[in-house]
């Protein structure tokens, strides 16, 4: 038998020190990175709450580009629109008279991640709210009711979108939409072409490389409004499209206090009194069914 040398037992107490160092670090990050995410009694999560209340400002994703709900005002520099003001009315609403509201402009494919991220603390941004969506991020009680439809040339013989399921028949429809799926529903031969967003999709429509444009039909008749003279919006939608407040997954304090403001401006008027300051007198445009907060709604 041969003896045993020294060294070694040498050596495996380091290698057992090593690892039990090494343990002792990855025990320590798992307990901060626990930490680090803020919670209340419920176990659910209350970064943004915190981050909100402590600031006393909420961060809204918006748009820069659609007419009606956010649209960029080239004199002023700063949006305007039906969405813009009912964001601060919810921030008055949930953190006072002196509450902050400050916007960040963000695409249709950004708005989910930057939510994710922490870019923003909630996104109004015309996004509608679905079933796979909910499985990623959480949605307030609907704060608009729309529907997709398309716009075409005032002389154009097609009145319906199941009179685009030809392969000659292209439309044009804006990126991180639902847009596809919907119109291949009812028109599966029809080509969607995407574009980044609702300027790009309206100027190839209006030069003519589409023969319709898809979306909903709030958005569709804010981009029409100064050419109503050459193009119409189909009287009938094919979908509903109920839009939701987006708020990152899990931040259920957040959410409900969003719901709260959102029925308390309903209850006090605010809420009609800013739809009819932005759509009364809209062409083809409903008021009162955009009002609701569910499709059974009478």
């Amino acid at each position: 038998m041969k003896p045993v040398q020294p060294c070694q037992g040498g050596k495996m107490a380091r290698k057992l020190q090593k690892m039990t160092a090494l343990m002792a670090v990855l025990l320590l990050s798992l307990f901060l990175g626990a930490c680090s995410k803020s919670s209340d009694s419920t176990g659910e999560s209350t970064t943004t709450y915190n981050r909100v209340h402590s600031s006393k400002t909420i961060t809204w994703g918006m748009r820069a580009d659609t007419r009606l709900f956010s649209m960029m005002d080239v004199k002023t520099g700063k949006a305007k629109g039906f969405e813009v003001d009912l964001a601060r009315a919810i921030t008055k609403q949930i953190l006072g008279p002196s509450g902050k509201m400050k916007i960040e402009y963000i695409s249709e494919k950004s708005r989910i991640m930057d939510l994710k991220i922490g870019n923003v603390d909630a996104v109004m941004a015309t996004m509608t709210d679905t079933a796979d969506r909910e499985k990623i991020i959480n949605f307030s009680d609907t704060y608009f009711m729309a529907g997709e439809t398309l716009i075409v040339p005032k002389k154009s013989k097609l009145k319906s979108i199941k009179a685009f399921n030809n392969s000659k028949y292209s439309i044009a429809a804006v990126k991180g939409s639902t847009a596809d799926a919907d119109v291949h529903k009812y028109a599966p031969k029809a080509k969607v072409i995407f574009y980044d967003d609702y300027g790009s999709a309206y100027n190839a429509f209006k030069a003519g490389k589409t023969n319709a444009m898809v979306s909903d039909n709030a958005v569709l008749a804010g981009l029409i409004a100064d050419d109503s003279d050459k193009f119409t919006m189909l009287d009938t939608t094919f979908t509903v499209e109920p839009y939701g407040i987006g708020i990152k997954k899990g931040e259920t304090k957040f959410t409900k206090e969003v719901n709260q403001a959102l029925a308390i401006l309903r209850k006090n008027g605010t809420y009609q009194r800013l739809m009819k300051k932005w759509f009364a007198g809209v062409p083809g445009f409903n008021i009162k069914e955009s009002s609701k907060t569910t499709v059974s709604d009478k």
